[in-house]
């Protein structure tokens, strides 16, 4: 796999297809893809506070191949490594044209301009499906208005402490959970305080909170206008990333979120 290093604070957009990518830059018309009718057209948003976030794109494409699904990559890593900016992509009002599929692993709490968040959430209630991991929940936290917390599905504005968490599975027989083990264990992650699970939400999977013993969703997913959205608050730590059963199961909340299962 062709490995392209982002420049620390630079704009930059990259697509990358399976582990044989090539990339074109923000001059480019499209990403050189597979062939493939079957291919999903995933956009990946990501960059921000407080993580990894190379090395969890890696795993991201990696956890695809290894299951065979064939995947048209863009992802897009802008806004620095702050709490607080707003993405040059989204400013093209066709941002979101051609994806089938939007996973949003960035950070920026700060950021609260209303404008430019609907910029955001109109495009998925239009129709553009979305994964939305870990500190995608705290993105945008600080804004006055819903319209992002309800593309998400929860919401969240603060965590418990890292620790080792036991996942219960509530939802056994949907199609995300099929093969994710109930009581499996996230080693090292951090429990979101869900403060509230808005009405086309359907929780897959709870981990209780060592400090209050509540239970808080940690998997699920929602409907937003005409967006399938597929929902998880683990993500921190890269030992989360390197957990097959995690990636596993964002391979399939991917592929049910695009449609594609």
């Amino acid at each position: 796999m062709k490995h392209f290093r982002l420049a620390p604070l630079a704009f930059a957009l990259i697509a990358l297809v399976s582990l044989d990518a090539s990339a074109q830059d923000l001059n480019g018309t499209k990403a050189t893809a597979s062939q493939s009718n079957e291919a999903i057209r995933v956009l990946l948003i990501t960059s921000g506070c407080c993580h990894d976030y190379d090395f969890q794109t890696k795993k991201l494409q990696l956890a695809f191949e290894k299951h065979g699904v064939p995947v048209q990559w863009t992802v897009v890593n802008e806004g620095g490594n702050g709490t607080e900016a707003q993405i040059d992509f989204y400013k093209d009002a066709s941002w979101a044209k051609n994806f089938d599929v939007c996973i949003h692993n960035e950070c920026f709490a700060n950021t609260t301009d209303p404008a430019y968040i609907r910029s955001i959430t109109q495009p998925h209630y239009d129709g553009l499906n979305a994964v939305v991991i870990h500190c995608a929940m705290h993105t945008y936290r600080g804004a006055e208005i819903d319209n992002w917390r309800q593309l998400l599905g929860v919401t969240s504005r603060r965590h418990d402490h890292r620790s080792a968490y036991s996942v219960k599975v509530t939802k056994k027989d949907h199609p995300i959970m099929e093969t994710f083990p109930d009581g499996h264990t996230i080693e090292d992650d951090e429990l979101y305080i869900i403060e509230k699970v808005w009405p086309h939400t359907t929780v897959l999977a709870t981990s209780k909170s060592e400090k209050t013993g509540k239970d808080h969703p940690v998997i699920w997913t929602n409907q937003y206008g005409k967006a399938r959205v597929f929902g998880t608050t683990y993500g921190h730590s890269n030992s989360t990333f390197d957990d097959p059963q995690f990636m596993d199961l964002v391979v399939r909340g991917t592929t049910w979120a695009a449609a594609k299962r």
